[in-house]
């Protein structure tokens, strides 16, 4: 065995030890300025076979779901130029052509726009859109070659919950990416409501940490009892390449039109 295939060998050792190892959780807990990035990122999907949205942009988010024909969800903008991730169920009656809307708010006001499905997955529940909007308050990724324990203080950005909750923990951990990781599941100890599904799970640096997916409740005798949501995290790295690609077919397409 050369060297260097030695050596790569006990780098590699190296990094997989420090995946595997116990780390204490954050002290880091979620204060007024994290609320703040999140409350300048709350958007959502609205899902209808309406050609229109425009005049519910006034509106609070919940009236909006009030109407037979809409469905939807929370969102997380992730780049300054209209991309957002959702969960993949959200977007359920676009198969049958239903459009799909994004809301965002933007310095008080709420701006709509119809959206495209870049990329979903079903098994992961989690969907990539790009509406033809500026987003210039999004979401940056924790970081992805770090270990988050469990305990890891976090709070959850959704329109039906928001920040009327306090902040809560993981009940899972989340392992480093590396290369070929795939999506994976999460869970957080903060009841979310219906409107919640593809909200943002976000640490307290406002980090995202991942879209929230499901809730899952006990119900013994008829009564109810919350267990935990759950999350999952895409490998950042594919959801970047997905964008850039996304954005190069759209510029050969037609620099100037979206």
């Amino acid at each position: 065995m050369t060297r260097a295939v030695t050596y790569s060998l006990v780098v590699l050792a190296g990094w997989l030890a420090a995946g595997c190892m116990p780390w204490a959780p954050s002290q880091a807990t979620p204060d007024r300025a994290t609320r703040q990035i999140v409350a300048q990122r709350v958007s959502a999907v609205v899902v209808t076979r309406r050609a229109s949205i425009g005049d519910w942009s006034g509106g609070r988010f919940p009236k909006m779901y009030q109407h037979e024909d809409v469905d939807g969800g929370s969102a997380a903008p992730i780049s300054a130029d209209g991309y957002f991730l959702t969960a993949d169920h959200v977007l359920e009656r676009v198969q049958t052509g239903a459009h799909a809307f994004v809301i965002y708010h933007l310095d008080g006001n709420l701006v709509t726009a119809r959206a495209r499905v870049v990329w979903r997955s079903a098994s992961a529940d989690v969907a990539l859109l790009h509406a033809p909007l500026k987003t210039p308050y999004f979401y940056q990724w924790t970081q992805p070659q770090l270990r988050l324990p469990v305990g890891t203080r976090v709070i959850h950005g959704g329109i039906a919950t928001g920040l009327k909750v306090g902040s809560g923990k993981l009940s899972t951990a989340l392992s480093p990416e590396y290369l070929f990781t795939g999506a994976r599941k999460f869970e957080i100890d903060i009841p979310l409501q219906p409107g919640d599904s593809g909200g943002p799970v976000v640490d307290a640096h406002g980090d995202l940490v991942g879209i929230n997916s499901a809730v899952e409740f006990l119900v013994p005798m008829d009564t109810a009892f919350f267990v935990d949501s759950e999350g999952t995290r895409p490998n950042t790295r594919m959801i970047a390449e997905l964008i850039n690609r996304d954005r190069a077919r759209k510029s050969r397409a037609n620099p100037l039109v979206e």
